[in-house]
């Protein structure tokens, strides 16, 4: 029956504090959602020892001894104070500390005692039941702890676990578009290059494209010419739902007539931003100048 009542007193609330503590560990990073669980959290650990230590001192009942029909009191059957009470609470550590021997105690203790109690000098004893229904209100009690428990994890997977696959998401696939973009961004064609160059500008956000702009009418300045880029290797630096950065090693080839070719080599980072479905260069910054090598070096 003690282990009974116990069960009822403290699973519910650990139940709450288990779906919630993982995330209340991760830290205030994850948003207003780390707000709201450690609130939960919080409210469950208080509900707990109000419970065990508070509500006995003032109506003489835990909610679980209420239901097994349980009450802590002196030895002499004196009402148990708070001050009694608390520090019985933290006895029962040594019960559980000593390989739970406390706890199986009562099962050779001629008055049913733990460590505790014989400690504090309380007894468990068995008495009649409030006259409330208390098997309703129980039950009433742990379905709301189910409910809350249920509603913490969907707390979690809604604003913690989906932006964390959304974050996923999004980091793979500016590692596959964002090399591409900037090779089609970079590169034109000689009898295509007017097409290609405004191409390019839509791959652009409003932000960079006068940079674009700019450098495209030097490129016109000398001249149509076929400008190839291909990245050969690329890492994501950072990612969001919106923003990304990359840093790019980009091959290339310039020219139209194979005795005038130019390889170009040049290292790049670039700046992304999402634009409803779509992501655009917002930056794109030279870390290595491009290197030209004639075709017959």
């Amino acid at each position: 029956m003690r282990a009974a009542a116990l069960a009822v007193d403290v699973l519910p609330g650990l139940a709450v504090v288990a779906t919630t503590a993982p995330w209340v560990l991760a830290g205030p990073g994850i948003g207003w959602s780390w707000w709201v669980l450690t609130a939960v959290a919080a409210v469950a650990l208080l509900a707990v020892i109000v419970n065990r230590v508070l509500l006995p001192s003032l109506i003489g009942w835990t909610l679980g001894r209420a239901l097994c029909g349980i009450r802590v009191l002196r030895r002499d059957g004196g009402e148990a104070a708070l001050g009694r009470l608390l520090l019985r609470e933290l006895a029962h550590v040594l019960d559980t500390v000593a390989l739970f021997v406390g706890w199986l105690w009562p099962l050779w203790d001629r008055r049913n005692r733990t460590f505790a109690d014989l400690l504090l000098r309380t007894e468990a004893r068995v008495v009649a039941r409030p006259d409330r229904d208390m098997r309703r209100f129980t039950a009433k009690v742990l379905i709301g702890a189910v409910v809350v428990a249920v509603a913490a994890v969907g707390v979690t997977y809604l604003a913690v676990y989906r932006k964390e696959q959304g974050l996923d998401r999004a980091r793979a696939q500016i590692a596959e578009q964002g090399p591409r973009i900037v090779e089609q961004m970079l590169s034109y064609g000689a009898e295509t290059m007017d097409e290609d160059l405004n191409r390019a500008q839509t791959l652009t956000t409003e932000a960079y494209r006068p940079q674009l702009v700019a450098q495209q009418e030097a490129a016109r300045k000398g001249g149509a010419t076929t400008n190839e880029y291909w990245a050969v290797s690329s890492a994501v630096l950072s990612s969001s739902m919106d923003e990304a950065a990359m840093l790019l090693a980009m091959q290339g080839q310039r020219g139209t007539k194979a005795e005038d070719l130019k390889f170009i080599t040049a290292t790049v980072r670039v700046d992304f931003d999402k634009i409803g479905d779509n992501w655009r260069v917002d930056n794109l910054t030279v870390l290595k100048a491009p290197l030209m090598q004639g075709a017959g070096q």
